[in-house]
């Protein structure tokens, strides 16, 4: 892991394309004119307010847990919550904060996924959105990231060296989250960052190619995990209870799609085989099964992922109109999101927890359509300023995820023990201004302590993304943006 010190923060402006460099980009190669000399270095590429913005505003979903809003709608019935928040709308604004027990596609409005046809099933939770979204932003970023180093001398060699060893610490970072809290480590690889580092390499190997190897590269991806998927029998071995499956969550699929449930699909028995080979902590045992059906082997679909957001950082860096790479990404958004639904309806489940290819496109459809309204907003409209709440964060985006997965409790517990005064007053002068005391059936004296008790998972997850918000603003006003 670096830093940077002591140098002007990059400031956000738009994209300047440098020339096309055709075979020769990603050889770490100047490409020859026809005099037979060396062409210059590419003109440097403007630093993008969008790609920072977006990445931002992931990094905040992840760092802020939803808001604590899905922890809210499983208030007990009995709470007093209920008689100032409708239960059927809060439980439809939680659907979008949290992950559905398994089948990632719904008919809008609809929190089932056995209602309606499988061509309606055109919506989605936003929290199942925020993996692929990070996921396509590192894909995005790569041609950044390398054209940058390119420029600054480094050799072919030394490019590679360093993807290598940025996946390797991407992975081992995954592992050492999921060892927190057991005797020793946990060698598991669905976390997020593991299963970007296992990805990592073979998208840098494609970094630089033609587009129509990167486009056979995706196809094959997608093809071949369907093949060997579709192919896998779980046979009579395959008993739900014992891996935690059930029919009633909609995580068993029956025939011909039974090969696509939850701990029941070749990605799972490859992971029982792979896992009991490396050491198990002594509290954990051998491994059976992942409790959410998450499995190592997703990391290969989830290549594909990365791979449509290699082909538009490849888009935004060309030397095409801005007014039609936004087309261009609207255009790719909306064929992979319809080819995602057809998928979906004809011969893949769309499953996030196993990234099955039906789900690579519908959720790349969603989410490439977010970055290009990104783009639209911060890059192609005069609203670059209004970014920069989000870019700070950004620019930080791996210390900001380290500090939303380890430091959330502590961060909230220690602003309520600094400043619960000032909470408890504003929840006081609230419940005064509306007067909630009736409506909760208590005390004027005790209204502004029972609201702020019963609002308190979204509160201590403001409090944290708050703290993490604004040491991204002082880190960004020293000029200090940590890399790996």
């Amino acid at each position: 892991m670096t830093y940077r010190i002591k140098e002007d923060p990059p400031e956000p402006v738009p994209a300047v394309a440098p020339p096309v460099a055709g075979a020769a980009e990603g050889t770490g190669r100047k490409p020859s004119l026809p005099n037979g000399k060396r062409q210059p270095d590419a003109a440097p590429v403007g630093r993008l307010v969008s790609l920072d913005a977006f990445r931002g505003f992931i990094m905040l979903m992840l760092a802020a847990h939803g808001f604590g809003l899905a922890r809210l709608a499983r208030t007990s019935e009995e709470s007093p919550l209920w008689k100032l928040i409708d239960h059927a709308t809060l439980q439809r604004i939680a659907f979008h904060f949290d992950h559905p027990p398994w089948q990632s596609s719904f008919v809008p409005g609809a929190e089932s996924a056995a209602v309606g046809s499988p061509w309606l099933h055109v919506g989605v939770s936003f929290w199942d959105l925020v993996q692929p979204a990070f996921m396509l932003m590192v894909g995005v970023a790569m041609p950044f990231s390398f054209a940058r180093r390119r420029r600054a001398g480094d050799a072919r060699w030394k490019l590679t060296l360093h993807a290598l060893g940025r996946a390797v610490l991407l992975v081992l970072m995954g592992v050492f989250l999921y060892s927190l809290g057991h005797d020793s480590t946990n060698w598991i690889f669905p976390n997020v960052l593991a299963q970007i580092g296992l990805a990592y390499f073979p998208l840098y190997l494609l970094l630089g190619r033609k587009l129509w190897v990167q486009s056979l590269a995706l196809v094959m991806v997608l093809v071949g995990t369907w093949g060997a998927m579709h192919s896998y029998q779980p046979g009579d071995a395959y008993r739900p209870e014992e891996v935690n499956a059930r029919y009633e969550q909609g995580e068993i699929y029956a025939p011909p799609y039974r090969q696509w449930s939850k701990n029941g699909n070749l990605f799972h028995a490859v992971d029982v085989w792979l896992l009991n080979q490396f050491p198990r902590p002594a509290d954990e045992g051998a491994f059976h099964f992942n409790r959410g059906g998450y499995q190592t082997l997703n990391f290969v679909p989830s290549l594909a992922t990365m791979l449509l957001g290699l082909l538009c950082g490849q888009l935004l860096m060309s030397e095409i109109r801005s007014g039609e790479k936004f087309l261009c990404l609207l255009l790719l958004a909306v064929g992979c999101w319809a080819l995602g639904v057809t998928a979906g309806a004809t011969c893949c489940p769309i499953v996030k927890r196993i990234w099955t290819p039906a789900w690579v496109l519908f959720s790349g459809g969603y989410v490439i359509g977010l970055l290009a309204l990104f783009y639209l907003v911060f890059d192609l409209w005069p609203l670059k300023k209004l970014a920069l709440p989000l870019a700070v964060v950004g620019m930080n985006s791996i210390l900001v995820y380290f500090l939303g997965e380890l430091t959330t409790s502590w961060l909230a517990e220690n602003v309520f023990r600094h400043f619960g005064w000032l909470i408890h007053r504003a929840f006081d002068g609230v419940a005064r201004q509306f007067d909630l005391a009736s409506r909760l059936g208590v005390p004027p004296d005790q209204a502004g302590a029972l609201l702020e008790s019963v609002f308190a998972p979204v509160m201590h997850s403001l409090a944290a993304v708050l703290v993490i918000w604004l040491l991204c603003v002082w880190l960004y006003r020293r000029r200090i943006f940590l890399r790996i």
